[in-house]
């Protein structure tokens, strides 16, 4: 049963045409990826379909009641509230069954015949578990830990974080509202890897029907069991994952193409008979022949995909030691003069210890981590723009560095794109044209002011003064931001001919896992290497929470001050465990008291011959019983490593 339906719709601004005569519709169940190139109008279609913008042309039909829920790219959160109040507030109805419940229970300790007050709080209470009442708590703690968000951010208020996590805090929101129809739009844009691999399992359950809007095609892969490809201003359905509309997609082409041409042949030999008979014997023929040529429903070429021609290649030959240390210390260095009255302000900030390591030539390591890791402070550190705070990075012989920052805030922007370029490198201006031009900066778009670019034509600047440098060690992080799909394979195969070596930083698993010969991560403050790309290493250790080979750190004298430094961060880390033991405890005894309350009520239930009760209440005593179970071995875990530490 179809929930949207699109018919029609047409979308222009001014003379402009966005897309036109897009037809489609939404079943119950659905899990749909939106993809396209950037510009083709996929957002304006999602708001179309929400009704938050209105079709030039064409209607779109909802389901009646249809409880919708969206997360734009850049969303805005205005609330008062923390952000466990406001997952709270999800579950209102809930917490006022809650409250009614308690006054049951209240009536039911006083009362002079409990018969009658125990029959309505047992009604009520069965209402209460069959909607979740017992687990919604549980499922708000979730999901906020699933995101990213741990236990000292509940009572954060809402307008106290940042944007990436004002992303996050709407999307949780979402996901516990469960709308019939989850719409997101660059769902993935600032979450690491451990929080997409919980999103990926979250929606893979999801029983709703899903429509995102995603450049990242590992996620698509995972989630999506339909493609709608947004391009030319027309809408295409494929069926599949993400890996599988790009076989059908490649194969419909091939196959419009062999159509067209066949086509083309015809026409070719029914003009050539016109031109030779229609003045002769067989005139009539051949004006039978003009008249259905002229009705003949021509077969438009497949169009050509504007798409990047890029090659990065280096002649420079490295030695075969690239990058190596014995082992350092990456961080913030303190500021001079902030440490006041026993201020800690000024204190150096340890992100990790490196250990011993070596890149070899000819390698591609993948560095990967939690956000605020240390992952871009690694890199900035191996160009020089920072210093270890301890040891030594050494580059090898013959290296030649060319770094790709995650943002591209050193580009001028009172420049243009063709003088950025040819300030940037050893040019003529006309080689800068030809080189823009292969990155999709044509004609009048290099005069273009480079503060007026986007996201993803800054990251196509930065790509082509890369490519002219000439470097034989590249380091990026995350090259493919703000690229589209096409675009990221179209740099994906680049990145895999190019015969240097390479240190990168990516949340794109597709990427790391097409390019990575090695998967390093940095994990609890210390740098872990695994041998393989990405597939080896989930296979192996089943997320970024699992642990490859560490490598021992050195120990020099410069990082003696290390030890104090990494004996307060475990004095901190004994603090957080001792306030989850706590935590754990709180709950313990309450699920302890709910299984003694729920222990009454079976017995009760049994007492009236009340099967279809019994069976409820039996179910949810079990649930408890495995909510306790968890809860007591982490427990005896956290509490075990306590006096491990001790």
């Amino acid at each position: 049963m179809s929930i949207v339906v699109g018919q029609g719709l047409g979308k222009y601004y001014g003379a402009q045409d966005v897309f036109e005569n897009v037809e489609f519709s939404i079943a119950r169940g659905d899990k749909i990826g939106l993809v396209g190139p950037n510009g083709a109008g996929k957002t304006t279609l999602l708001r179309i379909i929400l009704g938050l913008e209105e079709p030039s042309r064409g209607s779109v039909f909802r389901a009646r009641g249809l409880r919708l829920g969206y997360l734009p790219q850049k969303p805005s959160f205005p609330s008062g509230r923390t952000l466990k109040e406001e997952m709270l507030s999800v579950f209102a109805s809930l917490r006022a069954q809650e409250l009614a419940l308690q006054a049951l229970a209240d009536e039911l300790a006083t009362a002079q015949d409990p018969r009658a007050a125990m029959a309505r709080y047992a009604e009520a209470e069965q209402r209460f578990a069959l909607a979740g009442g017992y687990t919604y708590e549980s499922r708000i703690k979730y999901v906020l830990r699933g995101l990213g968000f741990g236990p000292e951010y509940d009572d954060w208020p809402i307008s106290r974080l940042s944007g990436g996590q004002v992303t996050r805090a709407l999307l949780a929101k979402l996901l516990l509202q469960e709308p019939e129809l989850l719409v997101l739009d660059e769902p993935t844009n600032y979450l690491d890897l451990e929080a997409l691999g919980w999103l990926e399992s979250y929606l893979q359950e999801w029983p709703h029907s899903l429509l995102v809007v995603s450049h990242d095609r590992y996620f698509l892969d995972k989630v999506v069991s339909k493609v709608w490809e947004l391009n030319h201003g027309s809408l295409e359905v494929y069926r599949g994952h993400y890996s599988s509309y790009v076989e059908q997609k490649r194969a419909r082409l091939e196959r419009r193409q062999r159509e067209y041409e066949e086509q083309q042949k015809q026409i070719a030999k029914s003009e050539e008979f016109i031109r030779r008979y229609k003045a002769g014997q067989r005139s009539k023929e051949a004006r039978g022949r003009e008249k259905r040529l002229q009705r003949l429903e021509r077969i438009e070429p497949p169009r050509p995909e504007r798409t990047l021609h890029v090659h990065m290649a280096t002649s420079l030959r490295a030695g075969d030691h690239v990058l190596m240390s014995d082992g350092a210390l990456i961080g913030f260095p303190g500021v001079a003069g902030a440490c006041k009255n026993g201020d800690a302000a000024g204190e150096q900030r340890v992100l990790f210890q490196t250990g011993e390591f070596l890149i070899l030539r000819g390698h591609r390591v993948a560095l990967l981590g939690a956000n605020g890791s240390g992952k871009t402070t690694f890199l900035r550190t191996i160009v020089g723009q920072i210093k270890p705070l301890a040891g030594q990075i050494r580059l090898g012989a013959s290296v030649r560095l060319g770094y790709l920052p995650q943002t591209q805030d050193w580009l001028d922007p009172n420049k243009t794109v063709l003088e950025q370029l040819l300030a940037s490198g050893d040019i003529r201006p006309d080689q800068a044209r030809h080189l823009l031009g292969r990155f999709l900066f044509s004609g009048d778009e290099v005069n273009k002011s480079v503060g007026a670019l986007s996201g993803g034509e800054l990251s196509r600047l930065a790509l082509a003064i890369l490519t002219m440098q000439g470097a034989n060690f590249l380091l990026l992080d995350e090259p493919t931001t703000h690229l589209d799909v096409a675009s990221q394979e179209i740099l994906q195969n680049v990145l895999q001919d190019f015969n240097g070596t390479m240190l990168f930083v990516s949340h794109d698993r597709y990427l790391v896992d097409a390019l990575a010969t090695h998967v390093w991560v940095i994990r609890d403050g210390q740098l872990w290497q695994h041998e393989g790309n990405y597939s080896s290493y989930i296979a192996e250790f089943g997320s970024t929470q699992g642990r490859p080979n560490q490598v021992a750190p050195s120990s020099p004298s410069s990082m003696r001050g290390e030890r104090r430094r990494l004996e307060r961060q475990m004095e901190r880390a004994a603090q957080r465990r001792a306030a989850r033991v706590a935590t754990l405890e709180a709950e313990i005894h309450r699920l302890e008291q709910e299984l003694s309350t729920m222990s009454g009520l079976i017995s009760l239930a049994s007492s009236n011959k009340d099967v279809p009760r019994l069976h409820a209440l039996t179910l949810e005593y079990q649930r408890l019983e495995a909510t306790l179970a968890e809860r007591m071995e982490e427990w005896e875990q956290l509490a075990g490593s306590e006096v491990g530490q001790d």
